[in-house]
């Protein structure tokens, strides 16, 4: 049998790739991280404290006594209930565990595939809402917000009332732009909406507000939060929160064992010791108070207000953002460089609030970049 592969044509499995896949999903590219190793990773808005030595041999102890010979089930049941607590999950309402909210946002959007459904959101804003629509096959319309980021209530309303949306989702501060949108906006489109309005509070924990108050008002408003920035990045819970009829609906979706018995039982640890989060996010908040002051006294630099655990800022005029990123990530410290993302991100670098000598790294790197690369 001739084995040799023969140069001229295409080899049988790529073939078969191209007959056999979707040719919307040939052409996507898939979510990049960048590699980190060495460096100070302050690119994906991750947490940067671990937990205190005690707390830590007390965790790996009780990982140690998990069945893992068993399904996850009971144990799932208990996170959602002690999620429901930390959550103070008003009556009448219930909740639904993801493998992190990309997951969720994933089954949402599998329930509303529906011939001729569209989903609406602001754009720049997360990738994944857009992303999971084209797997899904529905359609998704973005809507610019405002130069400053803020939303373009007069654009959105114009949207609802154009494409009638089955979905809008408002990221509550929004990635990658850190900010909370209006509130009277947003009761507006809440208002407006036709469809369901997910209020996405991946950053919870570092907004003065939040919008719980609109999902006990209006019963199509759900909220979706996540572990990820409480401190739990790598163990991938997320939870969506809503009226208990529609979640009920929503849940017939998910994975019957979804979340692992090791994540669920990592997370109920950590809820039992939030205070000791909550006190990280408190550091993290003052930090960020820090991060913007002393960026804002770069010359040239527009830094926008924040209330997540990381920063936009836009470089001056002629200053090469790719450039300027080389300059930090020359410096051992990493960061986003999102100007390539959307036309409105022109000139953009995102930084993540990590712990006090992360930052003090981070400004020295990005004064030194910024100066390297001024014209």
């Amino acid at each position: 049998m001739n084995t040799k592969p023969n140069s001229s044509r295409p080899s049988d499995l790529a073939a078969r790739v191209l007959r056999l896949l979707r040719p919307d999903v040939q052409g996507l590219h898939a979510y990049a991280v960048q590699p980190s190793a060495g460096l100070v990773k302050l690119d994906i808005m991750e947490n940067p404290f671990g937990l205190p030595p005690v707390l830590q041999q007390a965790l790996g102890e009780r990982l140690g006594r998990v069945a893992l010979n068993r399904y996850p089930a009971e144990r799932i049941e208990d996170l959602k209930r002690a999620l429901a607590l930390h959550a103070r999950l008003p009556e009448g309402c219930e909740l639904m565990l993801g493998n992190g909210s990309d997951e969720l946002i994933s089954l949402l959007t599998l329930a509303l595939d529906v011939p001729g459904n569209v989903v609406i959101a602001p754009v720049p804003g997360f990738v994944m809402y857009e992303m999971s629509a084209k797997l899904q096959g529905v359609r998704f319309v973005g809507v610019p917000t405002t130069a400053d980021f803020d939303l373009d209530l007069p654009a959105m309303l114009a949207a609802i009332e154009q494409h009638q949306p089955a979905l809008i989702w408002l990221a509550y501060p929004n990635n990658p732009t850190a900010n909370l949108w209006d509130a009277s906006a947003v009761e507006r489109v809440i208002e407006s909406a036709p469809g369901l309005v997910v209020m996405d509070e991946a950053y919870q924990p570092f907004a003065e507000r939040d919008s719980m108050a609109w999902m006990q008002h209006y019963e199509h408003v759900l909220v979706m939060r996540t572990m990820s920035k409480f401190g739990l990045a790598g163990v991938r819970i997320g939870y969506l929160m809503g009226r208990a009829a529609l979640v009920r609906e929503l849940d017939k979706l998910r994975p019957p064992f979804n979340v692992s018995v090791l994540n669920a039982e990592a997370a109920l640890f950590a809820l039992e010791h939030a205070h000791e989060y909550e006190q990280q996010a408190g550091l993290i908040r003052s930090e960020r108070t820090r991060v913007l002051r002393a960026l804002t006294q770069q010359t040239g630099v527009r830094v926008f207000d924040s209330q997540a655990n990381m920063v936009l800022l836009r470089l001056p005029e002629g200053c090469d953002p790719a450039r300027v990123f080389s300059g930090i990530k020359a410096r051992k410290v990493l960061v986003k460089n999102v100007s390539g993302l959307h036309p409105l991100l022109a000139g953009c670098l995102r930084v993540t609030i990590g712990t006090p000598e992360e930052n003090t790294l981070l400004l020295a790197a990005f004064e030194a970049a910024l100066q390297e690369s001024r014209p």
